[in-house]
């Protein structure tokens, strides 16, 4: 074997590196600590952009394997109920939905994004497949260019991909929104016509006892809404500081001007009216269910248990006492068993009577759809073995459903049993098997064995 790596003179090294360098053929490799370099380790940032890489890479082909989900669903309607196509979709997105344990609204959106991106933008779902766009920038592109002409959305993909394959999600939003409103200025009158129509509010959990109230309303109507409800709050804050009915500067019980436009908004929607409202709509007051346990409401020691809203969840004690006592709008329910409790009617009747459709209710406090997080009182009751088929009218036999689990239940191609309890046993199309269990559970009383 020929030796390897002399210097450029032809002479071995000499010093501390001559005992360093291996002979392997005719190539030599140097020791890398010795000869003072080391190889590249990826840093940390380097090790999470390549985790940042799997999930784009991953998310393409979730939403190759969505889509054919959806496809297969479409060809095999038999499997869920052979109904409409609209109906075998809200079966299929309850079916997604409780397999990811994600919300429908969720699932939904997933199949709608994975049919745009299968089928309307593939140089897309291309571009994540190789982690040269995220996740994000993805649903952000297909979001904006689905509201679109299909025409005009097929005119702008190739810009807008350049976009998102160049700029942060940030600048990527505003940049995209700024072609698409060149693209579609003409035509701006025509599609605030269509988007007026979505108008809608929504509730969204925050914790603490605590929610963000949404409302999608006209710009113009916001910004009005905002303005007043700030003129309102100035008002306010300015009178309480020149009252003493606030406190001393200072001890922390002055309140912020966001806190007063908050109280300011909550009072106005809650206790105003408006003269140009027809008069059935005037006056109507916000109904909450509030369940507190009885020994909490009345202040036993060491009892901590909270108090519950319906459709909103725990509240602190204090705030249940000051509902409790408060205005007509409030239901209360005490959770000390009653043994007068109407449980059942047997087949005497088909329409649960308003006790025993209160205790229903109020035992599941949601719709006892998977993932639903519908209150019951906004919810239908519905028998787990039909009337026709010998099904009884009682608390074993009925639970609250929303009207979209209600028709998946009966035409989805769903199998629900009744397990007895308050809880229900979903079988999906594809045999999966969920249990979604009541909120609360009825007291059992035993007869006095004396």
């Amino acid at each position: 074997m020929d030796e390897v790596g002399m210097g450029e003179s032809g002479q071995r090294p000499e010093g501390p590196d001559a005992d360093v360098f291996l002979y392997e053929g005719d190539v030599r490799e140097w020791d890398a600590e010795v000869a003072g370099w080391v190889p590249p380790r990826p840093d940390a940032v380097a090790l999470v952009l390549e985790a940042a890489d799997l999930e784009a890479v991953f998310a393409a082909q979730r939403f190759a394997r969505v889509d054919d989900l959806r496809l297969e669903a479409l060809d095999d309607v038999s499997r869920y109920g052979g109904g409409s196509r609209e109906l075998v979709m809200r079966s299929l997105r309850l079916e997604l939905a409780s397999a990811l344990r994600i919300t429908e609204n969720a699932a939904g959106m997933m199949l709608a994004r994975a049919e745009s991106l299968v089928h309307s933008y593939p140089a897309v779902l291309e571009s994540l497949s190789h982690a040269n766009v995220t996740v994000r920038h993805a649903e952000i592109l297909v979001d904006d260019l689905d509201v679109l002409d299909p025409d005009i959305a097929a005119g702008l993909v190739g810009r807008a991909l350049g976009l998102a394959e160049s700029l942060p999600v940030g600048s990527f939003r505003r940049a995209l929104r700024r072609l698409i409103d060149r693209e579609t200025a003409p035509t701006l009158t025509e599609r605030h016509e269509v988007a007026v129509r979505g108008r809608r509010i929504l509730v969204e959990p925050a914790g603490d006892s605590m929610s963000w109230v949404h409302a999608l309303v006209p710009s113009v109507e916001a910004h009005a809404i905002y303005g007043r409800v700030t003129q309102k709050a100035v008002v306010i804050r300015d009178h309480d500081r020149g009252s003493t009915r606030g406190g001393e500067p200072g001890d922390g019980s002055e309140r912020s001007l966001d806190e007063i436009r908050a109280d300011v908004f909550c009072d106005l929607l809650i206790d105003g009216t408006v003269p140009q409202h027809p008069k059935q709509a005037r006056g109507i007051q916000a109904t909450v269910v509030v369940t507190v346990p009885a020994l909490a409401l009345l202040g036993v020691d060491g009892v901590t248990d909270p108090a519950e809203v319906e459709g909103v969840g725990p509240i602190p004690i204090e705030r249940a006492r000051e509902l409790a006592g408060a205005a007509s709008g409030w239901m209360r329910v005490l959770t000390h068993p009653e043994t007068g409790a109407v449980i059942s009617v047997g087949r005497t009747k088909y329409r649960p009577p308003p006790e025993l459709a209160k205790l229903v209710k109020w035992r599941a406090d949601r719709c006892m759809g998977p993932g639903c997080s519908k209150p019951a009182s906004q919810c239908q009751i519905d028998h787990s073995v039909a009337w026709a088929d010998g099904g009884e009218t009682s608390v074993t036999n009925t639970a609250p459903f929303c009207q979209g689990h209600h028709t998946v239940k009966h035409h989805g191609g769903w199998q629900i049993t009744h397990l007895g309890d308050g809880s229900l046993e979903w079988v999906s199309p594809h045999g999966r098997r969920y249990v979604v269990k009541p909120e609360r559970h009825l007291p059992t009383f035993y007869p006095n064995a004396a």
